[in-house]
């Protein structure tokens, strides 16, 4: 990782938070209400999102260029959705445990290698919620079926990376953390961080 630049660093006073009120609960997220302080001196009420969960990502890069993809309805829009494989990992749990685990069960694929490539604050306005996103390769295919959590109806692609990249500048796949791992891998492949055949397939 790079060394932060000067320029990155705090100002101000930071949000000053009276007692927190729990105002909803479930296995998944957890909703508190709160009086605070803005940085400006001004009261204000704010209401907070924590998540019980870390948001796991990863990006299977095969050796010919190419991603797999999982699609699935999701609720909260009502659309159908082509994501990278993505899951939610115990807090007390390794990420990159959660992270293989995710990749198995929605694909069916193991990866030799793991690299972290990305740590996101997904709406850190409201949520708490952080996001991890992993970079497989070495990639095969198990023999375990690939199997959601019960609620999960689950399709699969494989397709090239240049391709998927352009549908998803073209505004076709909106999911955040897909976009941003695909955005890194880019990047990666640009900057001379990836194998230089596996580099020249993603940008071709």
């Amino acid at each position: 990782m790079s060394q932060k630049p000067d320029w990155l660093v705090a100002h101000g006073t930071p949000w000053k938070a009276g007692e927190p009120r729990r105002v909803y609960d479930n296995p998944w997220i957890a909703v508190t209400e709160q009086t605070a302080v803005a940085p400006t001196g001004k009261p204000a009420l704010y209401g907070l999102v924590a998540f019980k969960n870390r948001a796991l990502a990863i990006l299977p890069l095969h050796d010919d260029a190419t991603v797999t993809l999982v699609g699935q309805h999701r609720f909260p829009f009502a659309d159908y959705s082509w994501e990278i494989p993505e899951g939610g990992g115990p807090l007390d749990e390794p990420p990159l445990a959660g992270a293989r685990r995710e990749l198995l069960e929605e694909t069916g694929l193991e990866a030799e290698q793991w690299t972290e490539i990305l740590r996101m604050q997904l709406s850190n306005s409201v949520t708490d919620e952080l996001a991890i996103g992993y970079l497989a390769t070495g990639l095969t295919q198990s023999q375990a079926e690939p199997r959601g959590d019960g609620t999960e109806d689950i399709a699969r692609v494989r397709a090239p990376f240049r391709e998927v990249l352009d549908a998803t500048m073209a505004g076709h796949i909106q999911d955040a953390l897909t976009v941003a791992m695909l955005l890194r891998g880019y990047h990666m492949a640009r900057e001379g961080l990836l194998p230089d055949a596996l580099a020249r397939g993603m940008l071709e």
